[in-house]
């Protein structure tokens, strides 16, 4: 069966990423770290490079950065999210673009709303997961998560995107 057309496959991929939102909206930091693999990439690129060895990125963690990313905000002297930004997003356009044995390839269009003391934010992105299965959930092996607005000066996000 084309991976496309395997609703039951889709509905699991759409609740495992509209989980991992609510994880970063709510600033469940531990709860969204276990969804990370332990082989895991979280990348965020600052430009359109395809290759985060060779070229500048917002964000290119392994696991143990996106652990040690995890401790910092747990830690409260995180200064830019002091107070912690109140988050929403809005997940879309979810689509599960290959299949293979227990790994799956999806996308999502996010839509993130970003309120501080310094002001409201909003990002718009393409994120991009590899997921691999575990058990009757999903473990992410590789989030990019692909800015718009990339291209312009980025004030502080000190949050998961």
């Amino acid at each position: 069966m084309n991976a496309a057309h395997d609703y039951r496959l889709i509905a699991d991929v759409m609740q495992f990423i509209y989980r991992e939102a609510r994880l970063q909206d709510e600033h469940e930091y531990e709860a969204w770290e276990a969804l990370w693999a332990e082989d895991a990439i979280y990348w965020i690129p600052a430009g359109d490079t395809i290759d985060p060895d060779k070229s500048m990125s917002i964000v290119y963690d392994n696991r143990s950065r996106i652990a040690l990313r995890v401790k910092q905000l747990l830690t409260g002297r995180h200064f830019s999210q002091s107070p912690r930004s109140a988050l929403r997003r809005v997940v879309s356009n979810v689509e599960v673009i290959a299949a293979d044995g227990d790994t799956v390839r999806a996308a999502a269009n996010a839509m993130l709303f970003e309120s501080n003391i310094k002001g409201e934010t909003l990002w718009a992105s393409r994120n991009e997961y590899t997921l691999r299965r575990a058990g009757d959930d999903f473990l992410m092996a590789r989030k990019k998560v692909d800015l718009v607005n990339k291209d312009k000066a980025l004030f502080s996000m000190a949050f998961l995107m």
